[in-house]
């Protein structure tokens, strides 16, 4: 294999390695969160579609994690109507490929929206159109980051306080109630500060002109549609595992918690969850896995993510191995490091034996 690949590469007048990322891209990316021209080099572009890619993962993972837990609560209401309706989203999204469910809502869903000129507004100065959805672009000044700054030193006292507040209780017994603290911290705080510091931050504010908006930031329906469809699919998964992990917590749990007075919200709250996080975490990782690879289905609908731009300099540079090693190993990055960190997590939520 070595031999046919050294061969082949003499023979075109292709020089391996990866020296070709210092070179001029020459060409533009839809969407990049941060800064990238057609002068930038290939190295520039491999990094803004690798910061796409994550950008669709986590925000897929955190909308496909609460859709699924409310899905699968819901299949389990004592609501015919809720519990069949739950039933329904489950059985469509989890047999259908999700290739389809990407081209029905950029196809089926944005692309019937109006024309710029015709966007339809939504609240908070935003407006919806086939080219996307335009809302106001912060600006910020200097003093975010002492904002920033009050925003970290709350997280940080929280979870101290949080830990205190836990081995208090162990200890005597006594609850401390920390929700409200703990708001109090991490919203009080960064507010004071930004009170302080001037106000520093303002919006530029899109506005519907003639034929276009101007100003403001736009998210393309590449995007909206990818980030959409893999949500709404991984859920239908997901609901499926919150569902078998609360019937695996056994039925006189709940009797028990019910016997003591607690509402069937607390019941579900407080009893049932907490012991089901304990068999939903490891099937669970298995679905992150497979929405953060299946973000490269992109490539269908022209989102510039980690494949669509290594394609394009792969088609310009004809550096196939190099490419295709360096998708190895940022999927395989990603793969393992969601692992180490759900396995973590599930650690923590394992029960602790004497």
């Amino acid at each position: 294999m070595a031999h046919n690949t050294a061969v082949n590469l003499a023979r075109s007048n292709t020089a391996s390695g990866f020296g070709f990322l210092s070179g001029r891209a020459g060409f533009e990316i839809g969407q990049s969160l941060i800064g990238y021209s057609s002068d930038s080099t290939y190295a520039r572009a491999l990094l803004v579609g690798i910061l796409n890619t994550l950008l669709v993962a986590v925000s897929g993972i955190v909308t496909a994690t609460i859709i699924g837990f409310l899905i699968g609560i819901g299949r389990l209401s004592h609501n015919w109507l809720i519990a069949k309706l739950c039933t329904v989203y489950v059985e469509i999204f989890r047999n259908i490929p999700p290739l389809l469910v990407i081209f029905f809502w950029y196809l089926g869903v944005l692309s019937v929206l109006p024309q710029p000129r015709e966007s339809l507004g939504l609240p908070f100065s935003m407006f919806l159109n086939n080219r996307g959805l335009a809302f106001p672009k912060p600006i910020f000044e200097t003093g975010m980051i002492a904002v920033g700054i009050a925003l970290l030193i709350a997280i940080v006292v929280t979870i101290v306080m949080a830990r205190w507040a836990h081995k208090r209780q162990a200890a005597t017994g006594q609850p401390f109630h920390t929700v409200w603290a703990s708001i109090g911290l991490i919203v009080g705080l960064p507010l004071l500060v930004f009170v302080v510091s001037g106000f520093p931050l303002s919006f530029d504010v899109p506005v519907a002109g003639k034929f276009n908006l101007t100003g403001g930031s736009v998210v393309g329906p590449e995007f909206i549609s990818l980030y959409l469809a893999l949500s709404f699919y991984t859920a239908s998964f997901i609901a499926e595992i919150v569902r078998g992990g609360i019937r695996g917590v056994p039925k006189g749990q709940s009797e028990a918690a019910g016997a003591l007075g607690l509402h069937p919200s607390g019941v579900t709250r407080l009893v049932v969850v907490p012991q089901a996080l304990r068999i939903i975490i490891p099937p669970l990782t298995s679905q992150y896995l497979n929405l953060t690879k299946n973000s490269s289905l992109a490539i269908a609908i022209g989102f510039s993510d980690l494949v669509a731009v290594g394609g394009t300099i792969l088609n310009q540079s004809g550096q196939a191995i190099e490419i295709v090693c360096i998708w190895g190993i940022v999927y395989l990055s990603l793969s393992i490091l969601t692992s180490l960190f759900m396995n973590w997590f599930n650690a923590k939520m394992a029960l602790v034996e004497r």
